[in-house]
């Protein structure tokens, strides 16, 4: 008799080596991973391997990567919450990969002037709204509440049992429909009662507004997505490079 296990992916095999070495001081804080070429050749594993296994540690506020510099350790163990870190589209989907969304409600709703300002839509269209939560890992409580809007064009998407699919990837797969750019707009907000019940913290407490807009190749908002993230259970980290071309 064969007995089949369920095997975790290379990379998090990987990333998880690197994590009981860094807590049992073989990289101390402060000091920088072996590049990632020597990772490779110690792992015997494949560039992109190594680099998603390096992307979970960053995720978790264990390391910081910088191009041209290396892979500094910023701490023994993991942050508490979540850590985003967005340099490219690929960043999003990798975000999606690593939380789960779970729906809570479904329906259609008829723009007015104040979410016609947030879409970049006109008033009396039809989109569909979607209500979630999204967790992270082992996570007891959400790490946010989101309230995503589809455009009418793509407002019949099929979106149950693709908790870890993004909803922009579904529609480009679904619709054939590509998306070009995402525009993120950030706020500081306070947690409404009705948010704080399905987050499981307290109201009127600090969090994060963040708006996230996909634009396909005419710059129409095919997709909007508005999270509110409790201030305690996410942080964000964006690298500006230098463009060394112009100075």
């Amino acid at each position: 008799m064969t007995l089949l296990l369920n095997q975790q992916p290379r990379y998090l095999q990987l990333a998880q080596t690197l994590i009981n070495e860094i807590r049992d001081g073989r990289y101390a804080v402060g000091a920088f991973l072996p590049t990632e070429f020597d990772l490779c050749e110690q792992f015997g594993a494949s560039r992109h391997t190594v680099r998603e296994a390096v992307r979970r540690l960053v995720q978790m506020g264990l390391v910081d990567r910088q191009a041209g510099v290396g892979t500094r350790v910023l701490a023994r163990e993991a942050v508490s919450g979540y850590q985003q870190v967005m340099r490219q589209l690929n960043d999003l989907h990798q975000y999606t990969t690593d939380t789960e969304l779970t729906l809570l409600g479904k329906d259609l709703v008829e723009v007015d002037d104040a979410l016609a300002k947030v879409l970049r839509g006109s008033r009396g269209e039809t989109w569909l709204h979607l209500e979630g939560v999204r967790r992270s890992g082992n996570e007891a409580d959400p790490i946010c509440v989101s309230d995503i809007y589809i455009h009418p064009a793509f407002r019949a998407i099929e979106v149950e049992g693709h908790p870890h699919t993004p909803i922009y990837a579904l529609i480009e797969q679904q619709f054939g429909e590509q998306i070009a750019a995402v525009q993120q707009e950030i706020r500081a907000t306070l947690v409404t009662a009705a948010q704080a019940r399905l987050l499981n913290t307290q109201a009127r407490s600090p969090a994060l507004w963040i708006c996230r807009r996909y634009l396909n190749r005419r710059e129409e908002v095919v997709e909007a997505a508005i999270s509110i993230h409790p201030s305690e259970r996410f942080s964000y980290l964006e690298t500006f490079q230098r463009d060394w071309r112009t100075t």
